[in-house]
Order: C-alpha cells, then structure tokens, then sequence
C-alpha cells in the first residue's frame, strides 16, 4: 500500500515493468545517504538522504562537487523509499527514469546546527531551503550543503557544494 510520502513515486512507476523497490516507510532511525549514478537520458548522479523515513532526492547532472571551488546544480525530485539506497539495476525502456542505475557511493551523514542560528531538525531545515551536514561514504567524505535557489518558479532548483573544513 502506498503512503502518502511516496505516492509521486508510486504514480510514476509501473512496478510489472521496473524492478525499483516498490518501498515501504519504515521508522528507522539511521542518517544513511547514497549517491547512484543514473545514466538515463542524460548521465547524471542522484543524490540521497534519509530524512523521517524516506530518501529525499536530487539529480545533479554534473555529479558531487570534489573542491570547495565548485557548485553545482542540484534538482530536488519526488521522495525514495528507503529500499531505493540498495538499488542498482537497469529500469526498462518507456519507464520513468529508464537506463542504468550504479550504486555510486554510500554511507552516513551527521546534520551540521549552526552556533549561530536556533536548531533545527532536519525535516525543518529542508522547509526552509537551506542545509549542511557532513557526508562520511567512501568516495565523499566531508561537510557540504545545500541551498534552495530564491527565485520565483525554481522551487526543485538546489544549490550544492563543499563547505571547508574549518567553517
């Protein structure tokens, strides 16, 4: 039965067709992130993180940034079952998303709070579009963030990039 956080999933797959994790929300409370490289109509990596039981989701078509210098685009997409962080495999033709899905990288991460400004949880500061956490994986390592762009109709539009080590 599909819950209410992955019925866009739900409605963009044909599960007869797609071995995609159909998924099921789990209450785990595990900061698991994932990067896949997806070569569909265009190669680009999908980035993941657990956030209140599912894999919130985006596509970066230039892949992570590796130097501080770099930022890079980052197109939030609907909502991943937490199954979706185990799935390598080829989505079929007429499919959505269809092509090859490589498991990428995968690991942890730990939100970073600002001394700054009053905490907040995860799921709150994805609200407010703006997001730093620390990625512990085997190819990314490191504290990053991502900010949602401002301007009128780019609301799925994020920015990402790599924050230095003594910030």
């Amino acid at each position: 039965m599909p819950t209410k956080k992955l019925a866009t999933y739900h409605a963009k797959r044909n599960f007869h067709k797609t071995t995609e994790p159909r998924g099921l929300l789990k209450s785990k409370a595990s900061n698991t992130f994932v990067v896949q490289r997806h070569d569909a109509s265009h190669l680009h990596y999908d980035f993941r993180l657990e956030v209140d039981g599912v894999l919130k989701s985006w596509a970066i078509p230039k892949g992570m940034p590796k130097t501080y210098s770099e930022k890079r685009l980052a197109v939030q997409t609907e909502d991943h079952p937490l199954e979706y962080a185990h799935f390598s495999g080829i989505i079929p033709e007429g499919e959505y998303g269809a092509g090859t899905v490589k498991l990428w990288d995968e690991g942890t991460y730990e939100q970073i709070i600002s001394d700054k400004k009053p905490q907040k949880d995860m799921p709150s500061a994805l609200e407010d579009g703006s997001i730093k956490f620390h990625l512990h994986g085997k190819r990314y390592k490191g504290k990053y963030a991502l900010i949602r762009f401002k301007q009128e109709g780019t609301k799925n539009n994020w920015l990402i990039f790599r924050i230095p080590k003594d910030a």
